[in-house]
């Protein structure tokens, strides 16, 4: 008995004696730094020199898509479209690559093929944690096979401001699109570089569910066609911590426009 008296009382001298409040290794009386967080790795005066919690972070996403005009000829045609997208993002910035492959009952180009492709950067800064700026440039790659001489690379540059406010969000967003594609003088087809706009409400029902509705407005990329105005509906959904998926539905508004345009996506983010 007096030795497992001795033990304990051995023991709380040595608990005593050596603290490390914040349990990074390092004593607190020597703990220059006393309140770094577990996740972060420490030098001999208990200062953070590496954070455990990667910056680094990517997604994958799948998505399922109808509509329905034919924009070489702006007659009405079925296209069911497969569509990848790959995401990657450090801290404010983010990478961006997609394309798709579709199939389409359209008479201007092939049954099946594979859409252009498009490569961008974005750098996203916060004000007063409820106002954002998106300042984005991307490429659009020729890899859509068309008969209307649009097979070089044009450039595309993006300014989208978010606001909210408890859980309504406002936003709106600008592009810009230089065409590079070269004129067919004899078939009449002439292409311009284009502006398009976006403003849009959402609401946000819980830390799971996303819902908003907006208005979008482009210009074609041909001289002579009228601006392509569509209203749109998105939903998304965080399924849990990496899963998520979104739906968006958009209606035509002019005659340049898809009527219908319908997208299921499904993305994993890690």
């Amino acid at each position: 008995m007096k030795q497992l008296a001795l033990v304990l009382l051995l023991l709380s001298i040595t608990l005593n004696a050596y603290q490390d409040f914040d349990m990074d290794g390092v004593e607190d009386k020597n703990d220059k730094c006393p309140n770094t967080l577990m996740s972060e790795l420490v030098n001999s005066n208990g200062c953070p020199i590496e954070n455990l919690v990667s910056y680094h972070h990517f997604d994958i996403i799948y998505g399922l898509n109808f509509y329905q005009t034919d924009y070489d000829t702006l007659e009405e045609a079925n296209t069911i479209s497969q569509s990848l997208q790959i995401d990657y993002y450090y801290k404010n910035f983010s990478l961006q690559v997609s394309s798709s492959y579709y199939n389409s009952n359209s008479v201007s180009y092939n049954n099946s093929g594979t859409d252009d492709s498009f490569i961008g950067a974005y750098y996203q800064k916060d004000f007063f944690n409820n106002l954002s700026f998106t300042i984005g440039v991307g490429a659009i790659i020729p890899t859509f096979n068309s008969e209307l001489n649009n097979n070089n690379t044009d450039y595309t540059s993006s300014l989208n401001v978010s606001y909210l406010y408890k859980n309504l969000n406002l936003f709106t967003a600008y592009s810009y699109t230089i065409i590079n594609d070269n004129d067919i003088e004899s078939d009449g087809v002439k292409y311009r570089n284009t502006n398009a706009y976006t403003l849009g409400l959402g609401y946000y029902l819980n830390n799971k569910i996303y819902i908003n509705s907006s208005y979008n407005a482009s210009q074609s990329i041909y001289i002579g066609v009228e601006d392509i105005e569509v209203v749109s509906l998105y939903a998304l959904y965080n399924i849990d911590e990496n899963w998520f998926s979104n739906l968006t539905y958009a209606y035509g508004l002019s005659d340049s426009a898809s009527d219908n345009f319908a997208s299921l996506r499904v993305g994993y983010y890690f």
